[in-house]
């Protein structure tokens, strides 16, 4: 469940105003909010990487690989590659939702931007991922020859270059997109005011369990922005106090 951005700039709000230390306007939200969420989202890979190493406890929702592995499902796509000139494209249209996808850094409303490449399958045979210089050469040995139930891929420049050579078909990739980009839409009253906006606002997508996390963070870039350091030092002492706990 995604994590509603109206709730969060009026608790921002809420805490920046209680002894009038300053105010940030939707713009600088918006700017904000943006890259906290993009930089939570970058720090579930390497949190997940450092759990990979640690024994996990075998109880229900307790498993912190699990649980960051769900925080990152909601970005997961798949999608058909598409062969042309000897090599195979990235897709163009995630499966699971119907939504285009786009290879830049700033997708419509209705795109997905992609992040980061995971599986490549082809008739539901994992393809062996290579290295430039292993590529080149698995296919001077018999013994490593690349065929249709070990295939391998090389991905450069946005392209899949496989072999075996006879694979120009049903080909599939998983990968990741990136959150798209928080908005707290609004309109301005007669006053002057900001008005919220539904209609045109942009809700955080990361998992619900990161709201305090999101409004943490968000404090931290507001009390730079209005300049206040004791905004700053409390949220970082928060920040890194979370960081202890989910490591210890």
């Amino acid at each position: 469940m995604a994590i509603n951005v109206d709730n969060v700039y009026k608790t921002v709000l809420l805490v920046l105003n209680q002894e009038q230390r300053g105010y940030i306007t939707p713009d600088e939200f918006n700017k904000t909010a943006t890259q906290v969420q993009l930089d939570i989202f970058e720090k579930y890979f390497e949190d997940l990487n450092q759990q990979l190493r640690v024994t996990q406890a075998d109880f229900d929702y307790s498993n912190r690989q699990t649980n960051i592995d769900d925080k990152i499902s909601i970005f997961k796509c798949i999608g058909d590659c598409t062969f042309s000139s000897g090599k195979f494209s990235l897709p163009t249209t995630d499966q699971l939702t119907n939504t285009t996808i786009v290879y830049n850094d700033a997708p419509a409303s209705s795109e997905f931007a992609f992040y980061r490449l995971g599986t490549v399958t082809y008739d539901d045979i994992e393809i062996q991922r290579l290295q430039r210089t292993e590529f080149y050469n698995i296919d001077k040995s018999d013994l490593t020859l690349p065929s249709v139930n070990f295939p391998v891929y090389l991905f450069e420049s946005g392209k899949l270059n496989i072999k075996p050579p006879s694979i120009e078909t049903n080909v599939e990739a998983t990968f990741l997109r990136k959150p798209k980009n928080v908005n707290w839409g609004y309109s301005v009253g007669n006053l002057g005011q900001y008005i919220y906006d539904a209609s045109s606002s942009v809700n955080f997508e990361l998992h619900s369990s990161e709201q305090v996390n999101v409004i943490t963070n968000i404090l931290l870039y507001s009390g730079i922005i209005i300049q206040d350091p004791t905004i700053i030092q409390v949220a970082a002492q928060k920040i890194q106090q979370e960081d202890i706990n989910e490591k210890s």
